[in-house]
């Protein structure tokens, strides 16, 4: 079966910032999220998949279809939810469900009131007047009542309480029960991914660091723990983003097996969260050799 997302050499360049290269693909019936820290270039990937910049090189394919070519049978295929409201605040939400399903051809009136009342959507008020879980649940609402089979969401859990976050990521892997869907997540929280994602893309600097199974990621990483003395040359040089105390040190390996044998029994090597390889890539990106 096809990827529902192909992403190949995407090029963007703005002033002294160019997203270089950019690969990586989506297998159906599964979530992707995509990490990176603040400028790094995840929005700007995102934008350039909904065709909302021009690229300057590369393809983008959406359940097969260029979307050059095929631009509007893709956006009938995307489902999106962004971190900020993007519908008119001073319409009700049923005002805007009005407005939008017309846009759609497989716009689906049964399910927009199912997570309406799942959601126990208040859509007789004002967006203006919605709280900020409310708004991403109507967007959220929106994006799943046409048939979407990508689901693109940059931020929608920023500023959201854990019940919100969490009764999210339960909708998203029950989405995922038809595995004709998948999910490109772009958050911050990656305590979130660690949860739902069966795949995570890093981007930095305008590349990709990495695009993995993220248990191949945590299996394949570790967390080097151990005293001083155990430093050698050796195990240091690699090591990534190391931090020395007085007492001992901390690092990230992306080979775990390599590490254990290096370190034999003299040292600790704890599986890392998504965060933490985050962290420790940033912080060693440029000095060290990352390949995963």
């Amino acid at each position: 079966m096809e990827p529902i997302l192909e992403v190949k050499g995407l090029r963007k360049s703005f002033g002294d910032f160019t997203l270089k290269d950019i690969s990586f693909s989506l297998p159906r019936g599964f979530i992707m999220g995509l990490i990176g820290p603040n400028g790094s270039g995840k929005s700007t990937t995102i934008k350039l998949i909904m065709n909302l910049l021009k690229k300057e090189a590369g393809e983008v394919r959406v359940c097969g279809l260029d979307t050059d070519r095929h631009v509007l049978a893709v956006k009938q295929k995307i489902g999106f939810v962004y971190d900020e409201n993007h519908f008119y605040d001073e319409l009700t939400a049923l005002e805007m469900k009005r407005i939008v399903a017309p846009f759609y051809r497989e716009w689906d009136e049964e399910a927009f009131n199912y997570y309406v009342d799942r959601f126990q959507l208040p859509v007789r008020k004002k967006i203006k007047a919605l709280s900020k879980g409310n708004k991403m649940k109507f967007a959220l609402t929106v994006a799943l009542s046409h048939q979407a089979e990508l689901i693109i969401m940059d931020e929608p859990t920023a500023g959201l309480d854990p019940v919100m976050r969490s009764e999210l990521l339960e909708v998203l892997v029950e989405l995922l029960q038809d595995e004709r869907k998948g999910v490109l997540f772009s958050t911050h929280i990656t305590t979130d991914l660690d949860k739902v994602a069966d795949y995570i893309t890093m981007i930095n600097e305008g590349k990709v660091v990495f695009s993995v199974a993220k248990d191949t990621l945590q299996e394949t990483c570790g967390l080097v723990k151990g005293g001083k003395s155990q430093l050698t040359p050796e195990i240091r040089d690699r090591l990534i983003g190391l931090r020395e105390g007085s007492f001992g040190f901390e690092g990230l390996t992306t080979d775990r097996k390599q590490m254990e044998a290096l370190l034999g029994e003299r040292g600790v090597i704890e599986r890392p969260t998504v965060e933490e390889i985050m962290v420790y890539l940033v912080r060693g990106y440029g000095n060290a050799d990352i390949s995963l």
